[in-house]
């Protein structure tokens, strides 16, 4: 797809290329129903105009746009560290944006980056809103998604399938002989990694005949320990019966432990507990436990090279041919489902 330029809006809009311009800058005085006509078009074009060197297309800024939803996660502290150690070879520095879980955020960072032209855009898949969608599309540099595998990718993807994943382990917990098995989920996850973990979860539990599926969406991302403890709480409350809780994460996984464990609750003769991500809190605790084993660095390290391919190639190929790199993932059988 090709990008949107100036000229575009502006004729859009039925403006001046310069009106546009005006609009776009922070203390312009512009009419301000121009200025909301203008920001539409914008937006439904998914222009991102460049702060510098607009015209010097072949100019280069050297560094590599990287969007993770938390800068105190270890998994993203993974993946970004392998991604900027990968990338350093070819010459680019990483430039990091916090998106705290936020699709609202998300798409103002985005717009931000692209204005300031980065030699590719590496994403977490987390829940797009359209616009950011429309914006990575029209993108005339590499964009990566990664951390998922998503149905409808906006370019190249390094990531494996979270629904697949959770899928995986609820068998596991099946095969194990549980039958009530709860889940504990998140709130405001429409189309997150979080939600496709939960609709995994479900999936396996329709598919086996075990009734309807026990999900309780306890807070929005991402589900801490504290609240982990505070979920059990809620989810025996609803399910007196249950006999096995499935978690997000491995944080919310460690704080069901530790609420079962200050009830008294065996884990796992009387409760099995399972997580996601194999944190290493998950290793640490006793029972140690059941987790998806996901490869962080691995995942910032072929973004890395990816980026850097596709950097080699020049910019025509670099946006039209699209690479999907599935990072293999499995299920960890630990303590706290009985190994």
């Amino acid at each position: 797809m090709s990008r949107s330029k100036m000229a575009d809006v502006a004729r859009a809009a039925g403006v001046s290329k310069m009106t546009v311009s005006r609009a776009l800058r922070e203390g312009s005085v512009i009419a301000p129903a121009t200025r909301q006509r203008i920001l539409a078009v914008v937006e439904r074009l998914g222009y991102a105009p460049e702060e510098a060197a607009r015209n010097l297309s072949s100019r280069r800024s050297g560094f590599v746009a990287a969007l993770v939803p938390s800068l105190n996660n270890p998994q993203f502290a993974e993946t970004v560290r392998a991604l900027t150690e990968t990338v350093e070879g070819s010459g680019l520095q990483v430039l990091i944006g916090h998106t705290n879980y936020e699709a609202a955020r998300e798409e103002r960072l985005v717009g931000e980056f692209l204005r300031r032209r980065p030699e590719a855009l590496v994403v977490t898949v987390d829940g797009h809103s359209a616009a950011t969608r429309r914006m990575l599309a029209a993108a005339d540099v590499p964009v990566v998604e990664m951390w998922d595998w998503p149905t409808r990718p906006v370019r190249h993807v390094v990531g494996f399938s979270n629904k697949d994943a959770a899928r995986d382990l609820t068998r596991h917990l099946i095969e194990r002989g549980y039958r009530r098995i709860a889940f504990v989920g998140e709130t405001e996850s429409d189309g997150t990694r979080g939600a496709k973990r939960r609709d995994g979860y479900a999936a396996a539990i329709r598919r086996s005949g075990l009734g309807p599926p026990r999900i309780h969406n306890h807070a929005p991302p991402p589900i801490s320990m504290l609240q982990g403890r505070d979920a059990l709480r809620e989810v025996l409350r609803q399910w007196p019966d249950v006999d096995a809780v499935m978690c997000v994460s491995d944080p919310c996984a460690f704080g069901v432990l530790t609420q079962a464990q200050a009830q008294g609750i065996d884990v796992p003769g009387r409760l099995a507990v399972a997580g996601f991500g194999d944190f290493e809190v998950s290793r640490c605790c006793l029972p140690a436990l059941t987790t998806v084993v996901v490869d962080a660095a691995e995942i910032g390290r072929r973004a890395g090279l990816l980026v850097a391919s596709l950097r080699g190639r020049g910019n025509e190929g670099a946006v039209r041919k699209q690479e999907l790199i599935r990072i293999p993932v499995r299920v960890e059988p630990r303590g706290s489902t009985g190994g």
